[in-house]
């Protein structure tokens, strides 16, 4: 049974985990090599590189983080010395939410005994996820407080999809979706949007039932866009494409700290004053309006015309989220990441990483120019060198140093 505690604290935290591709530096194709990299890695990272579902992919984590600041120095030192381990086995890593060229199929499981019990039981429902994405761990100080901002996270989940899409490409050819990878996890049996249910105690006893139905064994076995994370005491915001690079992370970051940090607030306020639980399901309208808007970020990015949900017209998803970001400004100076909205703010005004890809396909006819493309960002945004094998040897501590 879901414990009635929730890890909760009063101060700001912040946390990502960035879903990365290993790419054969010479093909530029998938390749396994996340056990390489997890035979030379240092205790002191030994909680921060993870192993993924599939071999060819890499997670890498930060520690709780007070500011956003902290998460740019955290990840540049993991991503220095995760690029070099690979760089010594002939990989680089890549930033997108699916590779242009290479094939699910011929994708191995990694051989942690969670991950291969989940392929035993969905067998090519899950194999086939062959997704990459970006999640934002941000702390809140209850259980309510997470459920009411899940609650009110719905509505601007679509404009979080549009921003980060980056996946239109699949196994070889052009979808015709600017994030083909919402598409894909589509298909899981409890993901996409999550319900309303008003307080921690209704979500508490979902849980509790759907886990002696035996559907689930915890909560991480809730695939949704946004969802609450009981033993971090946070909101975790799922929804987005890993997208091509640290900097377009530092901003999504930003706005999703500042964002939850605002609806995580008891009061009313004009960002969300009309969503209200619709535990009852008496408002189905307002169910499929925010799914056609999922589908339409995911189809057309931030050209979208999305549904807006105070007037019920259409708006370009861009003119949203400029203006989800100046109303978090504020939010965004208490919390010292300002700047950081900003530059995702002016992002709208140019196209996302998906019309980036589809702009180097047109150019170049070339999917491995795409995949190119997706390994050009190193830790600090440049052009991936190949970097040291070197790198591995030193500690972290040392790397913190050096990029701090």
């Amino acid at each position: 049974m879901l414990e009635n505690q929730f890890g909760g604290t009063s101060l700001p935290t912040v946390g990502v985990e960035l879903e990365l591709q290993l790419v054969d530096a010479s093909t530029l194709a998938l390749r396994q090599g996340v056990d390489a990299i997890f035979a030379e890695l240092p205790a002191e990272l030994s909680r921060s590189v993870r192993r993924e579902f599939h071999t060819c992919c890499v997670e890498v984590a930060t520690d709780v983080c007070a500011s956003v600041d902290d998460i740019r120095r955290d990840l540049k030192a993991k991503l220095r010395w995760v690029a070099g381990a690979a760089a010594h086995r002939g990989l680089l890593l890549a930033w997108g939410g699916s590779h242009p060229f290479s094939h699910w199929k011929d994708q191995e499981v990694t051989s942690d005994p969670r991950y291969r019990a989940l392929a035993d039981t969905f067998q090519e429902t899950l194999r086939r996820q062959l997704t990459f994405g970006l999640h934002v761990h941000v702390g809140v100080k209850s259980g309510d407080a997470a459920i009411r901002t899940c609650d009110r996270m719905r509505e601007h989940l679509p404009v979080l999809l549009a921003l980060s899409a980056n996946s239109p490409f699949w196994c070889g050819r052009a979808t015709g979706l600017q994030s083909h990878r919402i598409e894909v996890m589509g298909s899981l049996p409890i993901g996409g949007i999550p319900p309303c249910f008003g307080d921690w105690d209704s979500f508490r006893k979902l849980v509790d039932e759907l886990t002696a139905c035996e559907l689930i064994e915890s909560p991480k076995d809730l695939w949704w866009d946004v969802r609450p994370s009981p033993p971090h005491g946070t909101v975790e915001v799922r929804i987005c494409d890993m997208p091509l690079g640290l900097e377009a992370v530092l901003g999504l970051t930003a706005l999703i700290e500042c964002l939850v940090h605002f609806l995580s607030r008891e009061e009313d306020h004009e960002i969300d004053s009309d969503v209200s639980p619709d535990i009852t399901g008496a408002d189905p309208a307002r169910l499929l309006i925010l799914q056609q808007n999922r589908w339409l970020a995911a189809r057309y990015g931030l050209d979208a015309m999305l549904i807006d949900r105070f007037t019920r017209r259409k708006v370009p998803a861009r003119v949203l989220a400029r203006e989800l970001t100046d109303r978090l400004i504020p939010v965004g100076r208490e919390l010292g990441c300002a700047e950081y909205l900003q530059d995702l703010r002016a992002r709208t005004h140019r196209s996302n990483d998906a019309v980036t890809q589809v702009a180097t396909y047109a150019r170049t006819n070339n999917l491995e120019d795409v995949a190119r493309l997706m390994t050009r960002a190193d830790s600090s945004g440049h052009r991936q060198p190949s970097l040291s094998p070197l790198l591995n040897q030193k500690s972290l501590v040392g790397l913190l140093e050096a990029s701090s």
